[in-house]
């Protein structure tokens, strides 16, 4: 149950999924809240995320609604899960509302490897994915970029990774941005970030991030699977890191700025965790040309990534990468804001959308995904936990009324690290995982506790909420065989 069993008495029922915390909830608020959840969903929300979605609705220059996804959890400043829109004049720019983890993202692989072909040699594949891609704390990278390369990765995110042979040019037609934001400032990329993200291009981190090789055990929707190449019985490999210690410390530098900018242009904060800036001021903007390189540094890091897991495929299968299909099917983010025009009361508007734990899902004909998806949507990827399902959906037009676009990144967690450690044992994880056809292959026991199955929401359950809402709609489920964790 939720810390407060009268949450629901707080919300006005617009529909099964969808819930509304009035302006009178909290003074200053400037707009309503808008939660898309389920009732099972609802039930196990926190007071503190309720008061997240109520406190960023006081900030300057908010349009329509201050969201919370079907996955939203409590944040710094935002929740997890929390989507929220600024007028590009009026506004402001807040680093709570993107998170530590900039460009914290996914990625997908198809390939034409069925089940039965991984499954009986899964842990030795693991073992080889491993190690051929350092992940953990700290860990640092095979590669060794100098501070010119630094300065180019910042600028020109997945497209340097290709150009110095990490990859192919199709590979950035398939992400998002097509793997890189304009606009960054790297004077604004502080000397101790530098030294972070130096040694960690390539490296996965820890956490919930991840390697995972699942296969396709259903198709909701032929048309769409087609276009994406998911297809049942079919091997895809996942990717789920960011912008490691380089956008870990960007945000760290620029909330002291923005900390001070709140108070010298006067914003009256529910939360100092909220810190920001009106959208044209020097701190904002200089704010988001950093963000917007740790953004880079992230599609350049999955890039790279998925280089080497390619290369390991090869080497295992004893095939090339064209006869094992590996194609990127879609990269998307899920930290980041971005400049945006939207219809806001019948008129178009530019908004600065910050999306924390949430990713895009626009609709078919958008011209920001790519031309081979014009006809079906962007792909909207929601990876569930170690052993639940990932899910493929697509963008709708819906979408862009109901949410700016967005959808929800995840399953969302219901219990802290600590706190999964003290519950879990690592190792009996594994061996229940194990049970269930999934090895998993992490650096130490108490990373497989603090990541399990029950950690999280159900996968499910989330995205039944955005495929019944229309704001993405379901295409494929994918079932985990085996897990790299950092």
């Amino acid at each position: 149950m939720s810390e407060d069993s009268d949450i629901s008495l707080k919300l006005n029922k617009i529909n099964n999924n969808t819930w509304e915390l009035p302006c009178g909830y909290k003074a200053g608020m400037r707009v309503p809240g808008r939660l898309f959840l389920s009732p099972p969903l609802l039930e196990i929300l926190e007071q503190g995320t309720l008061e997240q979605v109520a406190n960023v609705a006081t900030l300057p220059g908010i349009q329509k609604y201050s969201m919370a996804m079907p996955d939203a959890h409590l944040g710094y400043g935002f929740p997890i899960g929390g989507v929220a829109a600024f007028d590009r004049e009026e506004g402001v720019i807040s680093p709570g509302g993107v998170g530590f983890d900039i460009n914290c993202g996914v990625r997908l692989i198809r390939s034409n490897l069925k089940e039965n072909d991984v499954r009986p040699r899964m842990q030795d594949l693991l073992e080889e994915l491993f190690h051929a891609i350092p992940s953990g704390v700290g860990s640092k990278s095979r590669l060794r970029v100098n501070d010119g390369q630094l300065d180019d990765i910042f600028i020109n995110g997945a497209r340097w990774a290709v150009e110095n042979g990490y990859g192919v040019p199709k590979d950035v037609e398939m992400c998002e941005s097509q793997g890189m934001m304009e606009g960054a400032l790297i004077k604004q990329v502080s000397t101790k970030a530098r030294q972070r993200g130096r040694p960690q291009l390539g490296t996965l981190g820890s956490g919930n991030h991840f390697l995972e090789v699942q296969y396709v055990d259903k198709i909701y929707d032929t048309k769409t699977a087609d276009a994406f190449g998911l297809h049942e019985d079919q091997v895809t490999f996942m990717i789920h890191c960011g912008s490691r210690g380089a956008g870990h410390q960007i945000c760290t530098d620029h909330l002291r700025t923005l900390t001070q900018a709140s108070q010298k242009y006067k914003i009256d904060l529910p939360d100092k965790q909220l810190a920001c800036a009106p959208t044209d001021s020097s701190e904002a903007q200089n704010y988001f040309g950093a963000m917007v390189c740790a953004a880079n540094y992230a599609w350049a890091n999955r890039q790279v990534i998925m280089h080497w897991a390619r290369e390991v495929f090869q080497n295992f299968f004893q095939k090339d990468a064209d006869e094992l299909g590996m194609d990127l099917v879609y990269d998307v983010a899920h930290n980041v804001a971005k400049l945006e025009e939207h219809i806001i009361d019948n008129k178009k508007q530019e908004v600065y959308v910050h999306r924390k734990g949430a990713t895009r899902a626009f609709p078919p004909g958008h011209p920001e995904i790519p031309a081979h998806y014009k006809d079906v949507g962007q792909p909207v990827l929601i990876p569930g936990s170690m052993g639940t399902a990932s899910y493929v959906l697509h963008g709708t037009l819906d979408a862009m009324d109901i949410s700016f676009g967005s959808a929800c990144h995840g399953a969302g967690r219901v219990m802290s690290r600590a706190y999964a450690k003290r519950e879990f044992k690592g190792e009996q994880i594994k061996r229940e995982l194990s049970e269930m056809g999934i090895s998993v292959r992490a650096t130490q026991p108490a990373l497989i506790a603090e990541e399990a199955p029950e950690v999280y929401k159900s996968s499910s359950e989330v995205v039944d909420v955005v495929h019944v809402l229309g704001i993405a709609k379901k295409v494929a489920r994918l079932m985990p065989i085996g897990v790299v964790k950092g």
